[in-house]
């Protein structure tokens, strides 16, 4: 039997830390939504029927669903034909507060492997631009199949460090933040992940600092960030945003109420081992395994002053 990840230290502030323990020994719930460009809700749940395929919609977010994890849905026509798309159901949460519309210019700072990306473009119904950049042009061979399987067309691939993109790239109205993290939250689908040492605690927090800002940099006024993370520690999370609201070379940012209807979280931190932030950082989305059955995530939104 494999153990759980030691998360001790997050334990006053969880407020039910024996069913967390407990949901992070169970499996992970394969979660797919369906492709709106190619399908409606109510014709993949009919292909799921005639196929005898058990599902659960997801009452939260229409088109997802919770199917059986011995499914291997990779394998299945519906999948190949791009009619659906795999992605873990907390994943969903950052482009569906940023709520992207068509026809705007919104950027993906960390798009690798691309399921984010194709979330934002679906919802931007093909029209606009989406520019989906990731360091790793290794990586970015996984966001263009993605793309490519789910008819997707208004996104263009850029290769660059997310913490230092070209000013000639300009401004944008909405801007995805979904940083590399220690991951912590993922442990239910990767058993090799555990609590996150000091060390590298900290030598995440300087990159994710830096992505934010230069995400913050090149927002266009009334525009808006999505900061994300799939680890609890608050220094990967609340300290980043506290810090990034702080900073005089930012500009002004007000946190924006990261909830969703339907969908069990908790509110971010305003306080951290003696550390304290600004207490709008309340407004804030922690998601722990044993509210939705889920992983871990933590979500900030945010909005730029408008210009006068």
């Amino acid at each position: 039997m494999t153990s759980t990840p030691d998360f001790s230290r997050y334990r006053a502030i969880i407020d039910d830390f024996p069913a967390f323990e407990a949901a992070l020994a169970r499996p992970l719930p394969l979660c797919v939504w369906a492709n709106p460009l190619k399908i409606s809700p109510a014709e993949i749940e009919a292909l799921f029927r005639d196929h005898g395929i058990a599902f659960e919609p997801r009452q939260w977010r229409p088109g997802t669903y919770l199917l059986d994890p011995a499914l291997s849905p990779g394998t299945r026509f519906e999948y190949a034909a791009g009619l659906y798309h795999v992605q873990e159901e907390v994943s969903l949460l950052p482009v569906e507060l940023m709520a992207p519309l068509p026809g705007e210019r919104i950027l993906d700072t960390c798009a690798a492997p691309g399921n984010k990306s194709a979330q934002i473009a679906v919802a931007m119904q093909n029209r606009g631009t989406l520019l989906a950049n990731d360091r790793d042009y290794r990586r970015m061979r996984a966001v263009s199949r993605v793309l490519d399987r789910l008819g997707i067309y208004n996104t263009s691939l850029i290769c660059h460090d997310a913490a230092n993109l070209p000013s000639p790239m300009g401004s944008f109205d909405r801007i995805l933040a979904d940083v590399p993290c220690s991951c912590e939250g993922t442990s239910r689908k990767n058993p090799r992940v555990g609590a996150a040492s000091d060390q590298e605690v900290l030598r995440m927090s300087r990159i994710q600092r830096a992505i934010l800002k230069r995400a913050m940099d090149m927002c266009r006024p009334g525009g808006i960030i999505a900061y994300s993370t799939c680890t609890y520690a608050p220094e990967e999370n609340e300290a980043v945003v506290d810090a990034c609201l702080r900073d005089p070379e930012t500009g002004n940012f007000t946190l924006l109420p990261a909830r969703i209807e339907g969908f069990h979280s908790a509110p971010g931190l305003v306080e951290w081992q003696g550390e304290t932030y600004d207490p709008t950082l309340s407004r804030t989305m922690r998601v722990y395994p044993h509210h939705n059955d889920s992983g871990g995530f933590f979500v900030a939104l945010m909005q730029k002053e408008a210009s006068p």
